[in-house]
């Protein structure tokens, strides 16, 4: 009597239905290796072996489902992580290549601090130096000056110096003689010296006296 193949028509998926969480816990189907983070409202998509990277850190231990971490997951399966989105992805980064990346206007403080809370000891280090690296350029920066020097009469003396502001100060006042004859009276001339610290700014941006000195300085100038 002949055997009966077997049918395997309409066969067509060996796995049953698995809902995406399934998916993600599963080793060996789909997208397992792939890791979802809602931290503070902001979701991010990695892999476990990033998130591996360094075995003593926080997110090791949330890949590990570790029983003494209490970490939830919302609606989509995401871990939820109540800390700041705009610092955790330099550390993400930095676990995917190795290296520190910020972004202009990025503080290193604030790094820093997501580095400590997730536990990664080698970023924390880097971190460190690279701040004391800025402190040290900030400090050794020398301090730089700009001067300007405005001519006026005698009785302009007054009213310009009392009009300097942003940070330009007084410097040295230089008579050069009374040269002009106002009615029946000689008027004096005098140079004004006046300075103002530049702050790191580079010179063609360094601050101008108010607009009052200036156009004292407009209306005195006989060079």
């Amino acid at each position: 009597m002949a055997e009966k193949s077997p049918d395997f028509s309409g066969s067509v998926d060996q796995y049953p239905a698995l809902s995406p969480e399934q998916r993600m816990q599963s080793p060996g189907i789909g997208a397992s290796k792939w890791v979802r983070l809602n931290v503070g409202g902001t979701y991010f998509l990695t892999t476990r072996q990033t998130l591996c990277r360094d075995s003593k850190s926080f997110l090791y231990r949330l890949c590990q489902a570790d029983p003494d971490l209490d970490s939830d997951k919302d609606e989509t399966g995401a871990y939820l992580i109540d800390r700041d989105p705009t610092y955790f992805g330099p550390v993400l980064n930095y676990l995917r290549h190795g290296k520190l990346v910020l972004n202009r206007g990025l503080a290193e403080e604030g790094v820093l601090e997501e580095a400590e809370f997730y536990n990664i000891p080698s970023l924390i280090r880097l971190i460190k130096d690279k701040i004391r690296e800025r402190d040290c350029k900030t400090v050794q920066l020398p301090i730089k000056h700009v001067y300007r020097v405005l001519q006026c009469q005698e009785e302009e003396l007054t009213q310009m110096v009392s009009t300097m502001s942003d940070g330009w100060k007084f410097e040295q006042l230089v008579s050069i003689g009374s040269s002009y004859n106002y009615g029946n009276e000689d008027q004096a001339e005098f140079l004004c010296v006046v300075s103002k610290e530049l702050h790191n700014q580079s010179y063609g941006t360094s601050g101008e006296p108010s607009e009052k000195a200036k156009i004292l300085q407009e209306q005195g100038s006989r060079m």
